[in-house]
This record gives C-alpha cells, structure tokens and sequence, in this order.
C-alpha cells in the first residue's frame, strides 16, 4: 500500500483523515481519505501499488475500457459522450485556434474522442494504459495507440495539444507525466486536463457517497485551488476554468444507487438537475472541471 506521510502536493507534514468511504462499484473495500491542513489538497491514502492496481479495473461494467458494456447507467454515459465529443472538439479549437493540428491524448480509452478529431481533420495519438481498451481503438478506428511506457519515445515538441479527460486522478505519478507534456508539446501548445471537483455541490451533498471519489482508481481529488498549486508545481498555469455540465446527471445517479436508492436514475436527474443549475452561478461548483493549462515561460 502507498501511504503518504506529507502532503503529496505541498509537502506540508500536517495531513490528517478528512473521511472513509468505499470502492462501491466493485470491490466494496473502504479506503480513507486524507486531507492536507496546510494546502487543502485531499488524496486516497493507502491505496494499492501498480501491480496491484489493474484488479480495481477488471470489470466489464467499466466502460471507459469496455465499450459493450450494457446498462442504463452505461446508456446514458454514452448520450453523454456523444455530446461532449462535439464540445471537446469545440474547446481544442478554440483554446488552440486551430482548425488541424496534432494531438495526443493520454487515457484514451476506447478511442471515441481521438477517432472523432481525426475525422475531423487532426493527426492523433492515444496513450493507454489498459490492453483491451488499446486494442479497440485499432481495431475498429484505426488508430494509433501506444502504452504508457511509450511516452518517452514520442518526439519532443510533437503536439499542438495534450489532452487529458478524467485522467490524471488516476496516475500514480501526475508530476512525472507533466513534465512530459511540458516536453511534448510546441511552443505556444496548450494542454488540457479534466477531472471531478470535490468542492463541487454534489460533492458536499453526497459526502462519502459520491460517486467521484471512486477509490481507489482515483487517487487525487482536486478542487479549482489544489489544481491551480498543481498547474504552478508542474510549471503550468491556469488560463481558463469551464464547466462539464452532463457529469453531475451520471455522477448523482451513481451516487443515488450507492445510496441504495429507490430510483436512483430518476433522483439522480432530479437532484442533478439542482446542482447544475446552482453552478450556473458558481462554476467553481460545477461537478466536473476543464483546466485550460499553458506552459509558464
């Protein structure tokens, strides 16, 4: 198990138990969660080491690796996906002002997301780390996919764009695979990086509950100021902060059935519905967060 005596971000030694709560979608081990008193950072304490990691994500129900996956849960992830898809494209191109260029994008998954950019005209690379998820995306999209252990291979100053969509929460060493990006990308390339906000409203609601915590694959759990003292420690800053508002609608339904709920689906939607309207007027609450981050010269 890995445990952190310090904080992993500010390296302050005043970190303490924030809460407990559980691997409820598979395994139903609890885990803690500690937070730093210095910083505020909160992270999964005690969470297995690599080779002990990949059982925590063997499951055909995990749909970012298993795209049959069934279910109404499933189902409306991927409604969601389809939207999103269309918005994600919308924000490289705004963000880079380009209409092509080249992108990477680590934690590629099934490869939906860099399938459509190509189509859209863009030179691709994927980065995943799971072999079936892998093998998908070249099988039925033709892409080029290379495991992890690879990233040092590809050229320095190659991509227009980094992208990582729920991501990083999940990598063992996020400051190593920054300065890879760093290294990666052109002068004047930007990266972006999405990820739960523990500080987000339904976070507060559904406390041990929510779904996002998802421990122990998510080992790092950010709020807009934790992400912003990563982003500096990293050698990154912040450009812009947007909201993904389709998230809160999966999260709270998860978090509705982890509540043993009922209908999970229906208060989900219902209390989602709550929860995205509030962070129209507060993005900092949003569910989920898209980091715009630029390289600091």
């Amino acid at each position: 198990m890995a445990h952190h005596n310090i904080c992993p971000l500010c390296d302050s030694e005043n970190v303490v138990h924030f809460l407990q709560t559980r691997d409820y979608f598979l395994t139903r081990e609890p885990f803690e969660l500690f937070k730093c008193s210095g910083c505020g950072f909160i992270f999964t304490q005690d969470y297995p080491e690599p080779d002990n990691m990949n059982r925590y994500y063997e499951s055909d129900d995990y749909i970012s690796h298993n795209d049959s996956a069934r279910g109404l849960l499933n189902n409306l992830y991927r409604i969601s996906r389809s939207f999103m898809l269309r918005r994600k494209k919308s924000i490289v191109r705004r963000h880079t002002r380009l209409g092509k260029g080249n992108l990477l994008d680590i934690g590629s998954g099934t490869g939906h997301f860099i399938s459509f950019m190509k189509k859209a005209g863009w030179e691709v690379k994927g980065i995943e780390i799971n072999d079936k998820a892998r093998e998908f995306s070249v099988s039925h999209f033709g892409l080029e996919v290379i495991p992890k252990e690879l990233i040092s291979s590809l050229a320095s100053g190659s991509f227009d764009c980094i992208t990582l969509w729920h991501v990083l929460e999940h990598l063992q060493d996020p400051l190593k695979y920054a300065a890879e990006i760093s290294r990666l990308l052109k002068p004047g390339g930007i990266c972006i990086t999405a990820h739960p906000n523990c500080s987000s409203f339904d976070a507060r609601y559904y406390k041990e509950s929510w779904a996002a915590w998802d421990v122990p694959r998510h080992l790092w759990h950010f709020t807009p100021e934790t992400f912003r003292l990563f982003s500096e420690k990293a050698g990154f800053t912040v450009s812009k902060i947007i909201s993904l508002p389709p998230d809160v609608f999966y999260i709270s339904a998860l978090s509705e059935r982890y509540r043993e709920s009922k209908f999970p689906f229906i208060s989900g939607f219902v209390k989602g519905m709550g929860f995205l309207l509030r962070s129209l007027f507060k993005t900092a609450g949003s569910s989920s967060l898209i980091y715009i981050l630029k390289k600091r010269s």
